[in-house]
């Protein structure tokens, strides 16, 4: 389906607002501030994301969310990513947002309007090895009496160390019967282990011993897990593509900025044709994955049973112009670059840990090989 890839003008204002908010609430400063103090996010800001309608951004209005669509959560996305801004909203206002709205029981109602008033947050547990790889979930939830016995481990649960609750995949029978649980992190039998990310995130291991589970647990349909969490997942991955598109172009804007101040023979290295072509080159590669990155959004709200090759192009592409963001800007920044001192490397480091979060750049140019007929 052909989209009208550029903004609307609410998107536009809403982009423009945002900007206006994180520049100077949240600039990379205070990635480095929330790092140097061991902090994962900022729970003033969120409570200001909050209040402003960005964490029920795709929150029914019933529920108390602005209900904007995945288009505009993708505009705010890429807003956060241009400052690093570390906070739980894909986690929750994205990833789980979209898994709740799948289900219309009161309980989702009500979890759905603890989001948008950002008093819940949540992390989505389901990688359990190197690689996103859902169907192979060897995580069991065994049938005992009316309910259910999880055991297992989940890794690299991203705002898993805070979370208040956690969306867990777990297998309950044989071949692709996974079925997903909405728990409490603070559940008995559940250690989380916090780690500590290269980009200053929070992530955790987290470990699952004999936790008990009712069907009240159960978000969907028993044995029917990928009904809820496939277009949870494909909404993560969205955003995600547009935070790593707005990391791209704030490495961008940084490392022209440095080419007109640094001078060198007495002349700004900006000057110099070589640098100027891998600027413009960067700049043209940014420009094509905002475009993926549009339809990816447009695709989820109006046909998002049909979505999956542009959302898996959109975090393939985004994945690939972030590293050369982030290696030309380290790179044009000179030795410099490389150390504590500048920021760009901050754009580095977020970039290595988002390109393998939901699926990196090999999985989705498998997904879109298949989709494609190859």
């Amino acid at each position: 389906m052909m989209q009208n890839l550029l903004r609307t003008e609410e998107e536009t204002m809403l982009a423009d607002a945002a900007r206006g908010f994180l520049d100077k609430a949240a600039p990379v400063s205070a990635l480095r501030e929330l790092r140097d103090t061991n902090q994962s996010y900022d729970r003033g800001l969120w409570k200001q994301m909050a209040e402003m309608g960005w964490t029920g951004v795709l929150v029914p209005e019933a529920q108390g969310g602005a209900d904007m669509g995945h288009a505009a959560a993708c505009v705010l996305a890429g807003e956060l990513g241009k400052t690093l801004v570390a906070s739980p909203f894909l986690s929750s206002a994205v990833i789980a947002a979209t898994a709740l709205r799948q289900v219309s029981d009161d309980r989702a109602l009500r979890a759905l309007a603890a989001i948008a008033d950002g008093t819940a947050t949540y992390a989505l547990a389901i990688d359990e090895s190197a690689k996103f790889n859902p169907a192979s979930t060897a995580m069991t939830a065994t049938k005992v009496g009316n309910g259910f016995r999880l055991d297992g481990k989940k890794t690299f649960v991203v705002d898993g160390g805070l979370a208040d609750r956690l969306l867990v995949l777990a297998r309950t029978g044989d071949d692709d019967a996974l079925t997903l649980f909405d728990i409490p992190s603070d559940r008995a039998g559940i250690s989380r282990t916090r780690q500590s990310m290269i980009d200053s995130r929070d992530a955790a291991n987290v470990d699952f011993d004999a936790v008990k589970a009712t069907g009240d647990d159960i978000l969907g349909e028993l044995d029917d897990a990928m009904s809820v969490l496939r277009p949870a997942i494909e909404a993560g991955q969205a955003a995600l593509a547009a935070e790593m598109s707005g990391l791209a172009t704030g490495a961008f804007g940084m490392t022209v900025g440095y080419l007109k101040e640094r001078q060198q023979f007495g002349v700004p290295i900006g000057s110099f044709q070589a640098l100027q072509h891998r600027a413009a080159h960067l700049w043209c590669e940014i420009e094509v994955t905002a475009s993926a990155i549009a339809n990816a959004g447009r695709m989820l709200d109006q046909d998002p049973d049909n979505a999956t090759l542009a959302v898996s192009l959109a975090k393939a592409r985004a994945t690939s112009t972030a590293k050369l963001a982030v290696s030309e800007g380290v790179q044009m920044h000179g030795g410099i670059g490389m150390t504590d001192a500048f920021d760009i490397g901050f754009y580095m480091k977020r970039a290595r840990v988002a390109a393998e979060w939901l699926g990196d750049y090999s999985y989705h140019a498998e997904q879109v090989a298949r989709l494609r007929g190859f």
